[in-house]
């Protein structure tokens, strides 16, 4: 599934912005290159096949990140 740049809202409520899609140097995996719209100074790095998961919380599911704009 592609990811689009643009914001996303966490399932536990944070909101953030992608910036890019990179590559893993070692293993060339791709990655979110992602920040905090709280802190727009703090950068995160996760898997991309990580973004687009399933989460349950609470007996509930979730997507890990949702597109909102």
């Amino acid at each position: 599934m592609e990811i689009k740049l643009g914001k996303y809202r966490h399932f536990k409520g944070n909101e953030y912005e992608v910036v890019a899609v990179a590559k893993h140097s070692e293993n060339l995996e791709e990655m979110v290159v992602y920040r905090s719209l709280k802190d727009k100074n703090e950068y995160w790095v996760r898997p991309a096949s990580m973004w687009n998961e399933t989460v349950f919380c609470n007996k509930k599911e979730y997507k890990r990140f949702e597109y909102i704009g």
